[in-house]
């Protein structure tokens, strides 16, 4: 008897699950199989949360596959390796994943894996798992492309496994891979179901004020749809979240104005952010090397020095800026935070304390628990002014922090050294030193810091060659409005816009 095996990845569901469906769509039986990579878990970027989450997910993905015939088969080791083992007493007809772009570790897995199929003489079918394009040309007509897969029909479940006589293994311990007890206690919890309702609550009860309080720590935790976690683990698909919104907006439209408050703004905007999530998954899958690399080359030479003083301190929330630290104290505990936050923490880092982002981008990756590298990597790189190609945005702490918090809500949750500190000097707490308990001087100097940032990166930038290579970048990598090709005038409005955005000093939200 042939067998298909579907190697779950970040795809831990059985709707709208392409490999999964496709396989059934066979008729032979299916081995459901996750492999537990202990290699995986012991690269620098993956963390506890993560493997917390993993497991919750995993654990109701297995009872979803038992209700169609057949459980989860769990197997610990190197994917060759145990599919190998499986081949022994099965025989593979075909392997079933979905697309993955994800650190350089799985991309050098997949080639071993690519590797040992084509010798087995075993078809390796991966379909494509959200919008990001394997193999892409050009950047134009890509987000034509992502509109038509993400209107693609929601593939349901299969309606029956056929039950086979395969062991599995228990999941391991965190500390038998390697991991490190990271405290995150108030982490998001895993599994589809939490993910649907995260989803249902967003869209018709906590979203109507996205657009005015996603940028608010105060407020994000409340009005964002905290979804990330699970559309990177792939508890619920990316076609899905499109859909439920494009449902709900329907539904809204058809309602009479003094009824639909902020709702169609709130979930326009949201809806743009669903596109910009596979955008920038698409840069690292057209360019894996910005995992390590900066998009420009020239500015390979910058931030070479590593002030281990600062990282720490940066690493602890312990640099004397109260919004910088009570947002790093915040994720160490929740393993969350709003996209301006995690901007200004990674600025802050790169700017002030001229940290290399490579060092901090890690940190920032353990601590995520919805880490997706694609998006870390050039959301970090932009932050740190490293792709050449977006306008320079150095955070000021202090302007965000009263912008952002401006009754110290945030700041005295996370930072009670700050509790009996008066509003006035919540966001500076340096100018009433008799009311600091336990809380340190600031790290440097911030209008200094900010001062010399910007001297050096503005100094590249002016490079005549920069421009040349800038160029290049943005036909790769940029952004297209429409989805169509752009006519000469399109072009003269966006350099005109760029040129704006340069020369503004207010912090842009999220993928402005």
């Amino acid at each position: 008897m042939k067998y298909e095996i579907v190697w779950f990845k970040r795809d831990l569901r059985i709707v709208d699950n392409s490999a999964l469906h496709f396989a059934a769509a066979t008729k032979n039986p299916i081995i459901p199989l996750y492999i537990i990579e202990p290699e995986l878990w012991r690269q620098p970027d993956m963390s506890k949360r993560h493997y917390d989450f993993l497991c919750e997910s995993l654990l109701e993905l297995d009872c979803d596959l038992e209700k169609l015939g057949q459980k989860l088969i769990i197997r610990v080791g190197d994917a060759v390796e145990v599919l190998a083992e499986i081949q022994k007493n099965f025989q593979i007809n075909n392997l079933w994943s979905h697309q993955e772009t994800w650190n350089s570790w799985t991309y050098d897995r997949d080639k071993k894996v690519l590797s040992w199929t084509k010798n087995q003489n075993i078809t390796w079918h991966q379909p494509v798992q959200n919008g990001v394009i394997r193999k892409l040309k050009e950047r134009d007509g890509w987000s034509l492309k992502w509109q038509k897969l993400m209107r693609q029909e929601i593939l349901p479940a299969p309606q029956k496994l056929i039950s086979i006589n395969i062991k599995s293994e228990n999941l391991p311990e965190f500390f038998e891979l390697g991991l490190q007890e990271d405290f995150c206690f108030e982490r998001q919890q895993g599994g589809r179901k939490n993910a649907l309702k995260l989803l249902e609550s967003f869209l018709y009860q906590r979203g109507e004020n996205y657009s005015r309080e996603m940028s608010s720590p105060v407020t994000a935790f409340h009005s964002c749809s905290l979804i990330s976690s699970h559309l990177a683990f792939g508890t619920i698909s990316l076609r899905e979240v499109f859909q439920a919104t494009e449902k709900r907006r329907s539904e809204l439209a058809k309602m009479p104005r003094s009824l639909k408050g902020k709702w169609p703004s709130a979930l326009n905007s949201f809806s743009g952010r669903l596109r910009w999530h596979c955008h920038f998954i698409q840069k690292l899958e057209d360019e894996p090397q910005i995992e390590f690399n900066n998009f420009h080359p020239a500015y390979n030479n910058l931030r070479q020095e590593f002030n281990l003083e600062y990282f720490k301190a940066w690493q602890a929330g312990q640099t004397g800026f109260p919004i910088v630290d009570a947002v790093m104290r915040c994720l160490i505990k929740t393993g969350w935070i709003n996209f301006r936050m995690r901007a200004m923490l990674m600025s802050f880092a790169s700017y002030h304390l001229w940290l290399p982002w490579q060092k901090t981008a890690l940190h920032l990756a353990r601590l995520f628990t919805d880490y997706e590298p694609g998006i870390h990597y050039s959301q970090v790189q932009m932050q740190s002014g490293t792709t050449g190609i977006n306008a320079v945005r150095i955070y000021n702490p202090i302007k965000q922090s009263i912008d952002q918090d401006p009754e110290g809500i945030f700041i005295r949750k996370w930072l009670p050294e700050l509790a009996k500190m008066p509003d006035e000097f919540i966001h500076t707490p340096w100018q009433k030193p008799e009311l600091i308990h336990g809380y340190p001087k600031t790290i440097v100097d911030e209008a200094t810091a900010r001062k010399v940032a910007a001297e050096k990166i503005y100094s590249i930038r002016k490079n005549l060659n920069h421009k040349i290579i800038a160029k290049k970048i943005v036909g790769k990598h940029g952004s297209r409005k429409s989805g169509l090709k752009q006519t000469v005038s399109e072009k003269t409005v966006r350099q005109k816009k760029s040129v704006r955005r340069l020369n503004d000093n207010k912090q842009g939200d999220l993928f402005r």
